[in-house]
């Protein structure tokens, strides 16, 4: 519900005053964007606590986040790398794969975080207005720190296997804004989801599962057969992860892979962020 203001006469009070009058959002209008940011300040708040919560009693702290994919790493290299032309000619499989995990890191641990943020936010929900898009957006946002220290670890990577990043290198922040998009997107919706059916949890980690091996993570897009290429490139992961890989250790630039997903995760944002409007109202009451 969003606050709109009215101005009424008082007549019984024979003054006139301003009454504030709190209305239900009716259709699919307002994304909400505006007020997610004339409340930028709580989100950072926000993004400031999950980050506390996340490594607060941990023994290694921030450094789950080059954990993690470094062990992913050398799982696949000892198994998936070893399958003949699985990875493209000429580069490093340690270094193909970790490029690609990099950014799916950085949009599954985004995805995990932003699906569950308002069941672990019902303390706050169910006591004070505030836009409810903060809470999915500040725990895709507290990822962001771990994704830079992760990038650092691929830039070791990178330096173990003697390769120098080119000028392609200054298309990276587009496609980890990409894959925040695409985050956003899927989180906000699970997000909503969730409140009302609480199976969401327990699906995340395996439709997780399950789209990492529908994306070029372990794999070159290469081996797709052309016949399906449009429809793989549907899958907003596709052209991130591709265009991620390009923009550091080069090769050709699957443009047709990146222009579909791109329009891809902006449709799925934009449906998300309608539908998150469009139940919010309910979300104090159900959860």
């Amino acid at each position: 519900m969003s606050p709109d203001t009215v101005a009424a006469s008082g007549s019984a009070c024979g003054a006139s005053q301003e009454l504030v009058v709190i209305e239900p959002r009716h259709g699919w209008r307002e994304l909400g964007l505006r007020e997610v940011w004339s409340h930028r300040e709580l989100l950072f708040f926000f993004v400031w606590r999950d980050l506390k919560v996340r490594y607060k009693q941990t023994v290694f702290g921030a450094a789950w986040a080059v954990i993690q994919p470094v062990a992913l790493m050398l799982i696949f290299t000892v198994t998936v790398g070893r399958l003949p032309n699985v990875g493209p000619a000429g580069i490093p499989y340690p270094l193909f794969v970790f490029a690609g995990l990099t950014p799916w890191t950085l949009f599954a641990s985004s995805l995990g975080g932003a699906s569950n943020s308002l069941v672990n936010g019902e303390a706050v929900i169910t006591k004070v207005y505030f836009p409810r898009l903060l809470l999915p957006f500040a725990s895709v946002g507290s990822f962001i720190l771990d994704f830079f220290i992760s990038l650092g670890a691929l830039a070791v990577v990178m330096v173990w296997f003697g390769r120098t990043p080119t000028l392609e290198i200054l298309w990276l922040p587009a496609f980890t804004i990409l894959a925040l998009v695409t985050a956003l997107g899927v989180g906000t919706f699970l997000s909503a989801v969730n409140v009302k059916y609480r199976d969401v949890k327990y699906m995340v980690p395996f439709l997780l599962q399950l789209w990492m091996f529908g994306s070029p993570v372990v794999y070159a897009s290469t081996l797709i057969p052309p016949s399906l290429r449009t429809l793989y490139a549907l899958n907003p992961m596709t052209g991130v992860v591709e265009g991620f890989r390009w923009a550091l250790i080069g090769g050709d630039r699957p443009d047709d892979l990146i222009f579909l997903s791109a329009i891809a995760s902006v449709v799925m944002l934009v449906f998300a962020l309608a539908y998150f409007r469009r139940v919010e109202q309910t979300f104090a009451d159900v959860i």
